[in-house]
C-alpha cells in the first residue's frame, strides 16, 4: 500500500477520472493481431483501471477518509471490506490520474504510420483542469504489441514516459509499468491483466514496484468471473503481511470477506443484499 495519499484532492480526481472513463468506454474485447498497414487495436481501458463504483455501497472512498483522519469507523463486515476497498481507490486515482486520462483519451483518436513502422496517436487532453500533449506509440513484434505513453506539460516537463506494456497478438493478455512522476521517474506500478475474448470476464493486478519501497510487493487484485459471487478483490499489505480477500454479487450486493488482520482468524464474514451482517451459507 502507498502512504501520506492528499485524501481530499484525490476525492475530488476520483470523480473527475471516473466521469472520463464514463465518457470514453472501452472498444469491445477481440483479437488485436495486426498485419502491417493496420494499427494495433489499444488495449481496453479494463486493462489500466479498476472500476471501484463496481462495488456495493457509495461511502468506500469516505470510509477511507475517516480511517485515515482517525476517526471511528462503522463496525460491519460489509464496512470492513469497504474500508479496504475505499483506501485503494483514492491511492490509485492519486498515482494514476494523469495516465489513466492520457490514455482514455486515446481512444478518442487514430493513429498515424510512422516510418519506422510503429503507430502513434499525439493529441491534446484537459487533465485536472491543465492541457496536457500525450504521443502514446505502438509497435508490433513476432509475438507481442509494445506500447509507450510520452506525456508533455507546457512548461514542466516534456515527453515523460508515464508509461510503457505490452501484450500478445490476440490481446487476452498482458502488462503495464507505471512510473511515478516527471520529477521522480522511478519505477512505480506494475499492471499484469488478463481478459477473455468471449465473454466479460478478465482479472488485473496492481502490485507496487517501488525499488527497495517498504510496501514492494504489496498488491490488489480484481477479477470479474463466472460465479455467483462474480467479483472479487484480494488485497495484500505487505507492512502488515496481511491477505485480505473480499467476493460480492454485483447484482444482489450481497458477500464476505476474510481478513486475518482484522479478524484474528481466516475465516469468511458475509453480508446480505442491504450490506447488513448475515450468516455465511456453507
Amino acid at each position: 500500500m502507498f502512504r501520506n495519499q492528499d485524501t481530499i484532492r484525490a476525492t475530488a480526481i476520483l470523480l473527475t477520472v471516473t466521469t472520463t472513463i464514463m465518457l470514453t468506454g472501452c472498444p469491445a474485447a477481440g483479437p488485436m493481431n495486426p498485419d502491417n498497414d493496420t494499427p494495433p487495436e489499444i488495449p481496453p481501458l479494463t486493462t489500466f483501471t479498476i472500476d471501484f463504483d463496481d462495488f456495493p455501497g457509495e461511502d468506500t472512498t469516505m470510509l477511507a477518509q475517516t480511517d485515515d483522519q482517525q476517526q471511528p469507523v462503522p463496525e460491519g463486515n460489509w464496512t470492513r471490506a469497504a474500508l479496504n476497498v475505499g483506501i485503494w481507490s483514492i491511492i490509485l486515482t492519486v498515482v494514476l490520474v494523469v495516465p489513466v486520462a492520457a490514455f482514455a483519451e486515446s481512444f478518442n483518436h487514430e493513429p498515424v504510420a510512422q516510418d519506422d513502422g510503429t503507430w502513434l496517436w499525439s493529441y491534446s487532453v484537459t487533465i485536472d483542469g491543465v492541457l496536457h500533449t500525450a504521443n502514446l506509440t505502438a509497435g508490433t513484434s513476432a509475438n507481442s504489441i509494445e506500447w509507450t505513453m510520452l506525456i508533455t506539460k507546457d512548461g514542466e516537463f516534456t515527453n515523460f514516459e508515464w508509461f510503457n506494456g505490452s501484450h500478445n497478438l490476440v490481446g487476452s493478455e498482458g502488462t503495464w509499468t507505471v512510473f511515478r512522476s516527471p520529477t521522480d521517474p522511478t519505477p512505480f506500478l506494475r499492471i499484469d491483466w488478463t481478459r477473455s475474448l468471449t465473454d466479460e470476464t478478465r482479472d488485473i493486478r496492481f502490485t507496487n514496484i517501488v525499488p527497495d519501497g517498504p510496501e514492494n510487493g504489496g498488491f490488489i487484485f480484481h477479477a470479474i468471473r463466472n460465479d455467483p459471487l462474480d467479483a472479487q478483490y484480494d488485497i495484500f499489505n505487505q507492512g502488515e503481511n496481511n491477505l485480505t480477500a473480499i467476493e460480492w454479487n454485483r447484482e444482489n450486493r450481497d458477500g464476505r470477506i476474510m481478513d486475518p488482520g482484522a479478524f484474528g482468524d481466516e475465516n469468511f464474514r458475509c453480508w446480505d443484499e442491504d450490506l447488513q451482517n448475515a450468516d455465511c451459507e456453507e
